[in-house]
């Protein structure tokens, strides 16, 4: 029983995001418009795993809920960059350590609801330091031992929902 779509008209538009009104009917035949965040870029994080070291992660902070908290690298996808060569590209930009290579650990929608967004997934064994994170992306980035993520993935040290996918499928395999 899929929701018919009638239409979609933009309310705001940029290169990172787009508002929109769509107008749907469910199969009971109530129609109304819905809310619809589109976004043209999807992103990619990495879990990088090194048996001495543990996991990298980055501390950032998040101006829109005004928090600092630890995070797996990611980011978007540029126009015409595989997922996986964005993940790699992002864990450099962000961390200073390029990535070992990458397994695909799968993708999600984080709101499929309300938000069009795609997130892949990949983890990496180990990684080789290559230069030092860019500091407008991270206020610190450390390996942390796999127990010590796995503390903080209980007790809400880690709140960035892409990073706490990626860190519970790498973690499970």
């Amino acid at each position: 029983m899929r929701w018919t779509v009638h239409g979609e008209r933009t309310l705001y538009d940029s290169d990172w995001m787009r508002l929109t009104l769509v107008d749907v009917e469910l199969p009971s035949g109530e129609r109304f418009e819905h809310h619809v965040v589109r976004f043209p870029q999807e992103a990619s994080g990495t879990v990088v795993r090194d048996p001495q070291r543990g996991i990298l992660m980055l501390r950032r902070h998040r101006f829109t809920v005004d928090t600092f908290a630890w995070e797996v690298p990611a980011g978007s996808v540029d126009h015409g960059e595989s997922p996986e060569d964005a993940a790699r590209r992002e864990t450099a930009e962000e961390t200073g350590w390029r990535p070992g290579p990458l397994r695909a650990l799968g993708s999600f929608h984080p709101m499929p609801g309300s938000v069009d967004q795609t997130f892949h997934l990949f983890e990496a064994d180990g990684a080789e330091q290559v230069g030092e994170p860019d500091p407008d992306e991270a206020a610190a980035v450390e390996w942390k031992p796999e127990d010590e993520v796995r503390r903080m993935l209980r007790d809400g040290s880690i709140t960035d929902g892409l990073s706490l996918v990626a860190l519970y499928r790498a973690l499970e395999a």
